[in-house]
């Protein structure tokens, strides 16, 4: 009697060990792919290119671009019009591996941030990256100086100045209280 007890309770517990083992090995997190930029920020009318490199897509399936973000309307995958919108650039065949490489030109009047999203069958959700425009993104003023920001320090002289003043008078008031006091009391 001792022994079956004691088999009972060894199976009851491998089988619990078992029911939470199984759900936490099948939940395991594994990140998904994303799509890569080869620059995150690009001048307006310039290029970047999209590439994967985790193979989320399927071999030589099609995988289908599209471009979301101010100007898109007229967007492919080498162009981009006004106001937040979602394009739909073109298919690229995806290589062997289930990688894609797609070049992508904004238009001269670009601005904001766009997202470019790659989707295939295999693949309903897709992989994307985000690009943003800036006015000289890739160019440098060349000199190695850093740009100047805050405030100028001649335009504050006026502040400076009203403030010394103002730091006099309080300090000429406060002898002439103090020296007016000792006289009282002598």
């Amino acid at each position: 009697m001792k022994r079956s007890i004691t088999k009972a309770a060894a199976i009851a517990a491998i089988v619990a060990g078992a029911m939470f083992a199984v759900p936490t090995a099948a939940s395991a997190y594994t990140p998904s792919p994303t799509g890569e930029v080869s620059s995150t920020t690009v001048a307006p009318g310039g290029t970047f290119t999209f590439f994967t490199t985790a193979s989320p897509f399927d071999g030589l399936e099609p995988v289908s671009f599209t471009l979301t973000g101010e100007n898109a309307s007229g967007a492919s995958l080498a162009f981009v019009k006004f106001a937040v919108e979602t394009n739909n650039l073109g298919t690229v065949e995806a290589d062997a591996d289930g990688n894609v490489s797609a070049q992508i030109q904004l238009p001269s009047n670009a601005s904001g941030t766009y997202t470019v999203v790659a989707t295939s069958p295999s693949n309903p959700v897709g992989v994307s990256a985000t690009v943003s425009v800036g006015s000289d993104a890739g160019a440098g003023s060349g000199d190695g100086s850093l740009p100047a920001t805050g405030a100028n320090s001649d335009a504050l002289l006026t502040l400076w100045v009203g403030g010394g003043a103002l730091l006099l008078v309080g300090g000429g008031i406060a002898v002439a209280s103090t020296v007016r006091r000792n006289k009282n009391a002598a």
